[in-house]
């Protein structure tokens, strides 16, 4: 069973991969978007850990709210609303519960997944997040199912989502503001996809 306290970690280990990879986002992002993809995820994960240490949460929805919440309020461009989404639809779909058994923590996980699509409209093959986290969470359901441990299913998660995010590089952009370069937008690994590939590896260190 995975715990409040383990989700919480989960968090915190994304927010300092985010701050640690700030630059590295900002570079991959200046070249096909606004130059600010990294900063802007730096702030809000900041904004969120500022709110872990604020208060206590007794249910994973009410993490997960908050947690959304305070994405769409901080973060700028696409990756205020896309994230936060994620992370209320993750909330909505745990509910208020203290801890989720694999099963549920990759359902909650889907519905986040749902939740950037249905705001985002991506598809595969578009050099957006969803290039990699859609993969991820095929490994996850494919592991789980299996009967791989949850350690086991969430490392080949971010194997997956690694390799999604490595295949954005010779994508041509269909989303976003990198879809406006055309051509220009082949050859650069998206920052969408590599934050989420950040956020499954803080998944697959600490939720296992």
């Amino acid at each position: 069973m995975t715990s409040l306290d383990s989700l919480v970690s989960w968090l915190r280990a994304f927010a300092a991969s985010v701050e640690e990879q700030k630059d590295a986002l900002t570079a991959l992002d200046s070249a096909i978007g606004d130059a600010d993809h990294g900063a802007n995820m730096a702030r809000g994960m900041a904004a969120v850990v500022a709110a872990l240490d604020a208060q206590s949460f007794d249910s994973v929805g009410a993490l997960f709210k908050k947690v959304g919440m305070t994405l769409v309020s901080t973060v700028g461009g696409a990756s205020g609303p896309l994230y936060g989404t994620l992370f209320l639809r993750f909330g909505t779909s745990a509910g208020e519960v203290s801890e989720l058994d694999p099963q549920a923590l990759a359902k909650a996980l889907r519905a986040g997944l749902e939740g950037v699509v249905a705001r985002g409209r991506p598809e595969a093959g578009d050099k957006t997040m969803f290039d990699a986290l859609s993969p991820a969470l095929d490994a996850l359901d494919a592991a789980l199912s299996s009967g791989a441990s949850l350690a086991d299913a969430l490392t080949a998660a971010s194997r997956a989502a690694d390799a999604g995010r490595d295949a954005t590089v010779p994508m041509l952009a269909r989303k976003g503001r990198a879809s406006y370069l055309g051509e220009r937008s082949v050859g650069h690994q998206d920052p969408g996809a590599t934050s989420t590939a950040l956020l499954v590896a803080a998944a697959a260190r600490t939720l296992a």
